[in-house]
């Protein structure tokens, strides 16, 4: 292939992936966003297979790509809902290795001596495989705590900031001696590097073990932005302007999303990365008035749940990661149907950090087929609730604490959240009085107009469900 097709191919690549993530930031345009993505890999695949020479390694080359393909297909066709954010975090860990090990033989197959382009080669190889150490490690860790390998709670060791500036100095000063030491490498060079890269893994690790449940979310976000950095970075190393291209996109979009989501949640990027929020890892609290003092919380009945809603004007939906786990998501959009058919306005209200990754109770609903027009965000439903019969909370907590508005000693005292104990009457499904992800008791349990409905998520929409069909029929 010529280089002015090349070129040419690559702009084609680089423009579709700019209308991807344009079309994957609404829900009406997210699956032709995801059809420019897919179209503009092939390309980018296509163009590069084509343009290079691989010296009679085509068998492993094919080979490669059909175990790939195949793992990948197995994984899209088998994973969950609920386990997408796990999913998300394993291929994030595959760029950031991919970074290191293309940095690794990069620099193995350099030659030449001193002068400017040797040294901006060595910095990108440095770069690249710290990067990408840091994201494969922080990413596996990000994978097990998310999967329930791992404890949510953060791990905090003794003098642990001091110890990870002093593994970022020494893998600076490890990175200069490896810049002036110039080419062709010699083997202590090659050892700094490898010991960068053994440091960067200790780093990803320690980052991520040192931040809590509560701010997996923005963890999520932040390794995605580290991975098209890596991306970038290897780009770079290889000479791929599709690459860095691509990269560079996925960083600085990731890295905007994971300041608004830190934003939604009152948090600065730097206390996020700083760690340490969560400690309680989402265990149970002591419950009921053990939890609150004198306080009591009531409990109602599926069947009251039900006749509350069948005779409401308005209803408002507030879903959280309980709804995932329980896969409620489907007979939640047939009350949904059931309540608009008896001239009930309802609508949902979505947390920017509601799930366990941006964005995952949209795509839920999205698989459930809720129409996309009565999905609102936070900061656009959060003045209906005062006009709302009932707001019914499917296994959400934080994001429905009052305790972040009202109580300047509460964790997450100043994190915006939705003001759902306005409404005449809340509902909280839960399994018990435990705790959120982020380990703070939540007062909305023992306010006057909040009841409380234990029990499996599913099972409880499911006998909605069937009471509410009962009550309209009657």
């Amino acid at each position: 292939m010529s280089q002015g097709l090349l070129s040419t191919a690559y702009l084609a690549a680089g423009i579709l992936f700019i209308f991807c993530l344009g079309g994957l930031s609404r829900h009406e345009t997210a699956r032709r966003g995801n059809l420019y993505g897919i179209i503009g890999m092939g390309i980018a695949l296509v163009a590069t297979f084509f343009s290079v020479q691989f010296d009679g390694v085509y068998m492993w080359l094919f080979g490669a790509v059909a175990v790939g393909a195949l793992i990948g297909t197995w994984l899209a066709l088998k994973v969950e809902m609920t386990s997408m954010p796990e999913l998300v975090a394993v291929l994030h860990s595959f760029v950031g290795l991919a970074a290191a090990v293309v940095g690794i033989n990069s620099y193995l197959e350099s030659h030449g001596g001193h002068g400017a382009e040797v040294t901006i080669h060595l910095i990108e190889v440095v770069l690249g495989v710290f990067i990408g150490g840091v994201t494969f490690t922080g990413s596996v860790v990000a994978y097990g705590k998310l999967a329930g390998k791992i404890r949510s709670k953060p791990l905090i060791m003794p003098g642990r900031h001091m110890l990870n500036l002093a593994m970022i100095i020494a893998a600076t000063v490890l990175g200069v001696l490896i810049v002036q030491g110039g080419m062709p490498h010699t083997q202590t060079t090659l050892v700094y590097l490898l010991v960068i890269l053994g440091i960067s893994f200790f780093i990803g690790w320690h980052m991520v073990m040192a931040i809590g449940g509560a701010d997996m979310p923005v963890v999520v976000s932040m390794l995605n932005s580290y991975s098209g950095w890596a991306a970038a970075a290897t780009g770079f190393m290889l000479s791929n302007d599709l690459l860095i291209i691509t990269g560079a996109l996925v960083g600085s979009s990731g890295a905007i999303l994971s300041y608004i989501m830190c934003a939604a949640m009152n948090r600065s990027f730097v206390s996020v990365i700083l760690g340490g929020f969560g400690d309680s890892g989402g265990g149970p609290a002591a419950g009921g008035a053990a939890a609150q003092g004198d306080l009591e919380y009531t409990s109602t009945s599926i069947d009251e749940t039900a006749e509350r809603m069948a005779n409401a004007k308005k209803v408002i939906v507030v879903p959280g990661y309980g709804m995932a786990v329980a896969h409620a998501q489907h007979p939640v959009k047939q009350i949904t149907d059931m309540l608009i058919e008896n001239k009930c306005d309802v609508q949902f209200a979505i947390h920017p950090v509601a799930g366990r990754l941006p964005g995952h109770m949209n795509v839920l609903l999205a698989e459930a087929r809720v129409p996309y027009d009565i999905v609102h965000e936070m900061d656009d439903i959060n003045n209906q609730f005062e006009e709302t019969d009932v707001v019914l909370i499917i296994g959400a907590n934080d994001i429905v604490n009052p305790g972040a508005l009202e109580d300047p000693s509460s964790p997450i005292y100043g994190m915006p959240v939705l003001e759902v104990w306005k409404a005449k009457k809340v509902i909280v499904m839960k399994r018990s009085m435990g705790v959120g992800y982020s380990g703070v008791d939540n007062p909305l349990f023992y306010k006057e107009n909040t009841d409380m409905l234990f029990g499996d998520a599913k099972a409880s929409v499911d006998g909605i469900l069937t009471a509410l069909g009962n009550f309209l029929k009657s």
